[in-house]
């Protein structure tokens, strides 16, 4: 059996009046993230984990923000093709350790629905999807709130 894994990262600028999804959910707030999807940074840096682990490359690759067909998509159809990228070639989930760096709104109540979500998208267990939430204290762009940051590691495996 080959297991592997991989990680993510990535953020996004928070811009007054914009929906804010995280986690394929819509989190009630004054400021959502912006970019040239839904700017979903939770799905974003566990698609980068993904395609990392199995050696294919990154979400900008496959989906590049110069592409008109990915404007404001969801990137829950982001996620559902890379794990159907992975199925491909025979590599399954084994677990997701996801961490969002944002001082508001609060991420943990939102937590179980988004492991739901995230695990109906990739069909795997909600179990097997760790998010958790912190803030930086007030220091750098998400402490002045800014933006968003997250980070995402994970372990797919592969038969031998």
């Amino acid at each position: 059996m080959k297991i592997r894994t991989g990680f993510g990262y990535d953020v996004h600028q928070l811009q007054e009046g914009l929906p804010f999804w995280l986690g394929g959910i819509q989190v009630p707030h004054t400021h959502g993230a912006l970019g040239h999807s839904d700017a979903d940074v939770l799905i974003h840096v566990i698609c980068d984990a993904l395609l990392g682990a199995a050696n294919l490359r990154d979400i900008g690759f496959h989906f590049p923000d110069t592409d008109p067909q990915y404007k404001g998509i969801d990137s829950k159809r982001l996620l559902a093709e890379v794990v159907r990228l992975l199925r491909e070639r025979s590599y399954s989930i084994s677990n997701i350790d996801s961490t969002v760096c944002l001082e508001a709104p609060k991420v943990n109540p939102h937590i179980p629905e988004m492991q739901r979500v995230l695990a109906e998208v990739m069909g795997i267990e909600a179990n097997d999807i760790s998010i958790k939430a912190t803030t930086t204290e007030k220091l750098g762009f998400v402490g002045r709130r800014e933006g968003v940051a997250a980070y995402a590691s994970v372990l797919i495996v592969q038969p031998s």
